[in-house]
């Protein structure tokens, strides 16, 4: 029987919890050998009770990891993943927008041999803030990422083990979970699942969460910036030789007009500011690099979990 992992990041999500885990229970628990990892981002509502809950009704399936405080869904992920025991692992939403019964269809997939498979929809149930959002973060990580055009980067997904041990390999506290995956590999499929409402409250991307995000796939896992600024740099100081140049040319020729101070004045500093961005750019680049290799703020800290053991017993660890 095919072990499943599924994990779930939690925030807020108090009145769909239990029944998102009763359900995947109830449609998977006779198909696989079945884990759900809950991973409490410190919610403010009572999420983390009913949680632990959960885990008392099914100690032998359901993990409740509470964080110390609110780290954001990639870091809750990571979490979770660093505690997913299975040969697959299922990562979903809290809210019932990735229907429970749609898990069976990507694992379906993921079995013909891929390392990833993500979801797409024929249409998102989401405001039009949240597809606004995720049509920027797309395009954003066409360029960024250079994913294939076609493929749309869903937190429904499912990774297998091979995949999820290289992906907690990775200790910088900004974990932007697709570039990680897509710096590993490339063996990605995609399926069309369903796309529900959301049963209760609404979506935990603020815009300022969205910005972080995009900060995260940007600075933490892409030089691209240090490198815009050096090619602005470099433009700019080629326009500056040319001004240069001109002026020169302007000056020593007596049929030309002769340069005005402030022409001659606005080609050095061109030359000069250029320069400075390049030069810029290249002290950027290696400080980019040294940061991104030995940065040690920590991903996420666990203040207790409760453990599933497979079996029916329950393991409490502070």
């Amino acid at each position: 029987m095919t072990y499943l992992s599924i994990v779930i990041p939690v925030y807020n999500a108090e009145k769909t919890i239990a029944n998102l885990c009763r359900d995947l229970i109830t449609l998977l628990g006779l198909r696989y050998r079945l884990e759900i990892v809950l991973v409490n981002d410190c919610s403010r509502d009572n999420s983390g009770i009913i949680c632990r809950e959960i885990h008392a009704e099914f100690p032998d399936v359901v993990t409740c990891i509470s964080l110390s405080r609110n780290f954001s869904e990639h870091n809750a992920v990571m979490a979770g993943l660093h505690h997913a025991n299975g040969e697959y692992i299922v990562i979903m939403d809290d809210d019932f927008q990735n229907p429970p019964d749609e898990v069976s269809t990507l694992v379906a997939e993921i079995e013909k041999g891929f390392d990833v498979v993500y979801c797409h929809y024929s249409e998102k149930k989401d405001s039009i803030f949240r597809n606004f959002g995720s049509y920027l973060n797309g395009s954003m990580a066409r360029v960024v990422l250079s994913i294939p055009a076609n493929l749309y980067l869903s937190s429904f997904k499912v990774i297998n083990r091979f995949l999820r041990d290289e992906i907690i390999k990775f200790s910088g506290p900004h974990p932007y979970l697709d570039a990680i995956i897509l710096r590993t590999t490339r063996n990605i499929s995609s399926v069309l699942v369903r796309h529900d409402e959301r049963r209760s409250g609404r979506s935990g991307y603020t815009f300022k969460k969205l910005v972080s995000l995009w900060g995260n796939m940007i600075v933490s896992c892409s030089l691209i910036p240090l490198r815009i600024i050096g090619i602005s740099g470099a433009a700019l100081t080629v326009l500056g030789l040319y001004s240069v140049a001109s002026a020169m040319v302007r000056d020593l020729l007596p049929m030309l007009a002769d340069p005005s101070d402030l022409e001659k004045m606005a080609s050095v500093t061109m030359f000069f500011r250029g320069f400075q961005l390049v030069a810029t750019s290249i002290v950027g680049e290696y400080v980019g690099r040294i940061y991104m290799k030995l940065n040690s703020e920590p991903q996420f800290i666990i203040r207790d979990m409760c453990q599933a053991t497979t079996n029916g017993g329950s393991e409490h660890r502070d």
